[in-house]
């Protein structure tokens, strides 16, 4: 018995069945230390109604898309933001000799995903070709619940992706924590088509009272992770959360415009805080932002950094993009794939 809310069963770490029965409540597919969901937009695509913002700014096929984690239940920080059970994170470490292979991660959470999608066959309003589509995914989104970076054979793990016939992308979100994980994915030739950076924060001050991390060190881990996206060999993103009375104040926006260009990363998404599952319990809906608001604060921090530009919005999610001017790319996944 660990202390992370975890077991260890034929030496592979499990999350406890008493959690489990929680996330599972929660509509999560779980399987040993890792999980997967069907968000809220890909359901929204099975009935042919709207897409994920990933869609309308990268090409992504939203129904076609897996968002999981290997990490279902270990993070190093206790965001304000959070929406996830972050309540049940308590260790720090996955112990690599007692953690499940990245073949044995896809299956059984490939299973666990069939299930959740088998019950929208059932929906009149379901597109049962979209439906048949889904059971094979195209994108995978790392992220989900917990940190990604945590486990020890994500190398592996994308590598394993990336064999897979019908794999087109692949999305790492982290919270830079484990800059060595990233140098790696670097290293061992293991990069995801993407990798994002979540930001929310442009000080040392505000990066504790927002993060409320576990590690001693983590602003200079942060950095480090911030730094290292300028020479990564891949689609580069920070994702910026915006929260009232937190990080949306106009005199912080010269050193978000510092940091951005330190970073020098292919695209920045501008979003609101969203008010939905755990967060409620330590934000007001107030603190969200309108999408008036994340446009103009996202059209202040492009004129400051003086290489950025807004290319494109999507108002449902409260979200805005940025492109990096000196870095020019597509931001479509397809037109680069084409030409790497």
């Amino acid at each position: 018995m660990s202390c992370s809310g975890e077991f260890v069963e034929n030496d592979i770490i499990q999350i406890k069945s008493s959690i489990q029965q929680q996330l599972k409540k929660a509509k999560y597919g779980v399987s040993d230390h890792s999980t997967v969901e069907l968000c809220h937009w890909t359901k929204k695509s099975f009935k042919g109604e709207e897409s994920c913002y990933k869609h309308k700014f990268y090409g992504i096929s939203t129904h076609q898309c897996m968002e999981f984690s290997p990490a279902g239940m270990y993070c190093e920080n206790r965001c304000v933001y959070c929406w996830r059970p972050m309540e049940f994170y308590d260790s720090l470490e996955m112990n690599p000799q007692n953690v499940a292979e990245p073949k044995d991660i896809i299956t059984k959470l490939m299973a666990e995903r069939e299930k959740l999608i088998m019950g929208h066959y059932g929906d009149p309003k379901s597109i049962h070709k979209k439906l048949d589509e889904s059971l094979l995914p195209a994108h995978y989104a790392i992220s989900l619940s917990g940190e990604p970076t945590m486990y020890p054979k994500l190398p592996e793990l994308i590598k394993y992706l990336k064999a897979l016939p019908a794999t087109k992308s692949i999305f790492l979100v982290t919270n830079g924590q484990e800059p060595q994980m990233l140098r790696r994915l670097q290293d061992e030739d293991a990069l995801p088509t993407q990798i994002y950076l979540s930001t929310n924060a442009a000080d040392y001050d505000s990066f504790m009272r927002i993060n409320k991390p576990r590690y001693s060190d983590s602003w200079e881990r942060w950095n480090q992770s911030l730094e290292s996206l300028q020479n990564m060999d891949t689609r580069t993103v920070l994702r910026m959360t915006m929260i009232r009375n937190h990080n949306d104040y106009e005199e912080m926006i010269p050193a978000f415009a510092d940091m951005v260009r330190r970073a020098n990363v292919h695209f920045i998404e501008m979003k609101s805080y969203m008010h939905i599952g755990r967060s409620t319990n330590r934000l007001a809906r107030s603190d969200m932002l309108e999408f008036e608001e994340v446009s103009h604060f996202a059209n202040q921090l492009a004129k400051k950094s003086q290489i950025y530009s807004v290319i494109d919005e999507s108002t449902a999610s409260r979200i805005v993009l940025l492109q990096n001017q000196q870095r020019k790319i597509s931001p479509f996944i397809s037109a680069y794939a084409q030409t790497n």
